[in-house]
């Protein structure tokens, strides 16, 4: 630190710490009024790439065909009892009853309101009759347990293969007004970045953004309530039977709970850790308090911050808080480690002076740290993934503020406090890192030869890493979320939705059979024996010819779902092939387009939105296959998967590639998957480029650089080669990792290089400035990786599963980085003698 910046710094802080001690907590007061307001975010837009065209797509499928939210209840009884007894079917029809009563349900399937086809099969001449259910007198369970199983219309998709399984399926209605809101602001957003906006369209879309951010924070109070209707209601059931809830709103809320948790409980957790094994490091509770209240305060700062801006953590940037505390610790620690040594060496030094020049000593490597750190960090901004991009300007951030608290606190803390006990200082020779300086010093060729083979093995690694992930994964199997989604996944037909949008060809006639005659109509005067049901409002379009529900269309889609049905990874599928094969089931063969004619206009408004609305938009005379992937098989592969579909459709159906095209959630996570090797790759690339432009202009010596960068590229490589070997794959989750390894490895390496040059000055020899190093900042560096790697060890208690990786993988981060730190860069620096002879 230059004389006149230290002059004024001496003036201003360390002249009045009482009143900046104040000051910070004044501040740390104002900001954290904002925390009522703090929200977390897990919802669909979180977990998306930003500008991805597919995304809007998703949205405009879903408003065409009417697709809301829906929320599975699967139900089993209980052992000794039958799902087709009495008892078992007054139980569904109750719980039925009961969820259609829930706010904003607008319909629920189950199996005892379905009509039944098949038990025994219906003529078409009695199509008029009202249709037999599960509760009608006389039904044959046995046939109906049949149908359920092997239908064209329930297979899959209302009874387990085991019969002894169902599924009550809500639907919930569309919100037209959140995709009217997301749409026009990703309108606005999309003309901003491809050709700008004008004054008036910038502020429409100020307004616009604000307005669908408060609409959707309205909107998941009412989802987390809906849900918590919906299990509240399941309560009264479970005496009765095994009952577990799923569906995209569920998971949501539950995953806002367990990020939530994480934070509170093991946060609490970490923080108690940390106590106790700083208490056994320093044995002064000074020492203890004044990084916590570091910590505290930087924590409570920028969280109140971000509750006041309303800038939400997701589930990726949660991960922020734990790492603030890491960077922060490690800070703190770093300055009293320097503060003890100078004491030790000037025990009769004024407080005054031990703490001013601890501030002098330790500002420029402290703030070398910071920025090489942010850099790390900035990096991820150019993920295009919002949550990582949000994560990378939060700790961006936050890094700033903890430096600035770091020099205020800590010397404010130590002036108020006074000078502590001067202890006896323990025997180097038994400190850890004197080991590591003796062992590089005598076996420095081993080191060099160890770390070949460790980057060996981690490239190794490397190669086996995977770019996808179970969704089912993120909890552990005891979970009630994980059992839900298994049985759904296994036994009811899938988890992940995933649409196949087809446009008819240019080239084909559309069928001239719609018109019937009334006279040649089996059903103009019939009564609609589907009338009362409970599939939805009537269709004003039904009756507009369509290719695709003609003879030729229906074949080409039966071709399509043949081959999807035979695939593992599909579960259940719902296309106009349903009502195809139902309608040839019923009349005993394959009906002609005249026939097809005929029963679509029979069919009355409600079955025609259950069998084909759907599935077919007369409109754009394009048809909708819907299906759901088995996440839980272990041959899942998303991109694979995708890729398959494509080639076939175009192949094998002859589709041209502008005529179909693949949507769901599946493809936007798929694609968020994707990117994240790509922004892997890019994003360490811009680590490491900016780390090695910091270095040399820190150290202006590009050799200093390169010695300095080598154990942080050991590091990452570990952290990555870990991962592929352990089967961790590379996620959502786990994208951060690498950055956040190199950032923790760049503030071991650089304090050690500073302190490196610090001592070298004194007699040129570079092994005694070796060890002079371990047993200063090397000690500071053991100290705070003990610390974080025992406060994140409580992590492994953690229900979800990202938080466990998370804790795991960070102090794997810090133990490579010490190791790398304390064997391999003092090899490097040894061999190459950077500072001269």
């Amino acid at each position: 630190m230059s004389e006149r910046l230290l002059h004024a710094y001496e003036r201003i802080v360390l002249m009045h710490p009482r009143l900046v001690l104040l000051a910070v907590l004044l501040v740390a007061v104002a900001l954290a009024l904002g925390l009522p307001n703090f929200k977390l975010d897990a919802s669909a837009d979180s977990l998306t790439l930003e500008n991805d065209s597919d995304l809007d797509y998703f949205r405009e499928i879903n408003e065409r065909y009417g697709s809301g939210d829906f929320l599975v209840v699967t139900y089993s009884p209980l052992a000794g009892d039958d799902l087709f007894s009495d008892q078992s079917l007054a139980t569904i029809n109750a719980l039925t009853e009961d969820l259609k009563q829930i706010e904003d349900v607008v319909n629920v399937l189950s199996m005892v309101n379905v009509p039944l086809l098949y038990s025994p099969k219906v003529p078409v001449s009695q199509l008029h009759e009202t249709p037999r259910t599960l509760l009608t007198k006389g039904v044959d369970r046995e046939l109906a347990k049949q149908e359920f199983l092997n239908s064209p219309v329930f297979r899959k998709l209302i009874l387990g293969p085991e019969g002894q399984t169902t599924a009550l399926l809500a639907a919930v209605k569309v919100d037209e007004r959140y995709i009217e809101l997301v749409r026009g602001r990703d309108a606005l957003r999309y003309k901003r970045k491809a050709e700008g906006l004008s004054a008036d369209e910038s502020l429409q879309l100020t307004a616009l953004s604000k307005e669908f951010l408060d609409y959707r924070t309205a909107r998941g109070v009412v989802e987390k309530a809906r849900v918590k209707a919906v299990r509240s209601l399941m309560d009264k059931y479970r005496d009765r039977a095994v009952i577990f809830l799923g569906g995209p709103s569920m998971i949501t809320a539950d995953m806002v709970d367990f990020i939530r948790s994480d934070l509170e409980v093991f946060g609490a957790g970490i923080t108690l850790f940390i106590v106790l094994t700083l208490a056994v490091i320093f044995r002064q509770l000074r020492w203890v308090m004044l990084p916590l209240a570091t910590c505290g305060f930087a924590i409570v700062m920028m969280l109140g911050w971000l509750s006041w801006i309303d800038w939400r953590l997701t589930v990726i940037s949660s991960n922020f808080v734990a790492l603030l505390l890491v960077l922060t610790m490690a800070l703190t620690i770093h300055l009293i480690v320097r503060y003890r040594e100078l004491h030790h060496e000037n025990p009769e030094a004024s407080q005054l002076e031990l703490v001013r020049d601890t501030v002098n000593f330790m500002a420029r490597p402290c703030i070398y740290t910071v920025l090489t750190t942010i850099v790390a960090f900035a990096s991820l901004v150019v993920s295009g993934i919002r949550p990582v991009i949000d994560f990378g300007w939060m700790m961006t951030i936050g890094l700033a503020v903890s430096l600035v608290l770091g020099f205020l606190v800590i010397p404010a803390g130590m002036l108020v406090l006074g000078k502590s006990e001067l202890k006896r200082k323990a025997e180097k020779s038994t400190q850890l890192p004197a080991h590591f300086s003796n062992f590089t010093e005598r076996h420095g060729t081993a080191v060099l030869v160890l770390s070949l083979l460790v980057s060996i093995v981690a490239v190794v690694g490397i190669s086996k890493l995977e770019v996808d992930n179970r969704f089912i994964d993120y909890f552990k199997e005891h979970t009630e979320i994980y059992q839900g989604l298994s049985i759904i996944d296994q036994k009811l037909g899938g988890t992940t939705p995933l649409d196949i949008i087809i446009q008819a060809p240019a080239s084909a006639a559309i069928p001239l059979t719609l018109g019937v005659p009334e006279e040649d109509d089996p059903f103009a005067e019939e009564d609609d024996p589907f009338a009362e049901d409970v599939f939805g409002e009537p269709d004003p379009n039904q009756q507009k010819p369509s290719y695709w529900f003609s003879r030729s269309g229906l074949e080409e889609l039966e071709q399509i779902t043949t081959y999807l049905d035979d695939m593992a990874e599909i579960g259940r599928i719902d296309s106009l092939v349903t009502a195809f094969h139902v309608a040839n089931d019923l009349t005993g063969h394959r009906m002609n387009d005249f026939e097809l004619a005929v029963m679509r206009k029979g069919l009355s408004p409600q079955m025609n939105r259950f069998l084909l609305t759907p599935y077919l938009n007369d409109e754009n005379d394009e048809t909708r296959l819907t299906m759901r992937t088995v996440e839980s098989g272990s041959t899942l592969n998303r991109q694979q998967l995708l890729d398959e579909i494509t080639s076939f459709l175009i192949d094998e159906v002859g589709l041209e590639p502008e005529q179909f095209r693949l949507s769901g959630l599946m493809v936007l996570y798929n694609n968020m998957l994707q990117s994240l090797f790509h922004s892997q790759i890019v994003t360490l690339g811009a680590v490491f480029l900016g780390i090695m432009l910091m270095f040399v202009v820190l150290f202006r010596s590009l050799l200093i650089a390169f010695i300095a960068i080598f154990p942080n590229i050991l590091a990452a490589c570990v952290v990555l080669g870990v991962m592929g070997w352990a089967g961790i794959p590379l996620d959502m989750m786990t994208i951060t990792i690498a950055s956040i390894t190199v950032g923790i490895g760049v503030d071991d390496t650089l304090h050690y290089i500073y302190r490196f040059r610090e001592e070298f000055v004194k007699d040129r020899d570079y092994v005694a400035t070796m060890h002079r190093s371990h047993e200063s900042i090397g000690i500071a560096m053991y100290y705070t990786s003990i610390v974080i790697i025992v406060g994140f060890s409580i992590l492994a208690l953690s229900n979800f599963m990202p938080s466990v990786y998370f804790g795991f993988l960070t102090g794997l981060a810090m133990l490579t980085a010490l190791l790398a730190s304390q064997t391999l860069l003092p090899k490097l620096i040894l061999l190459t003698r950077p500072l001269g002879k």
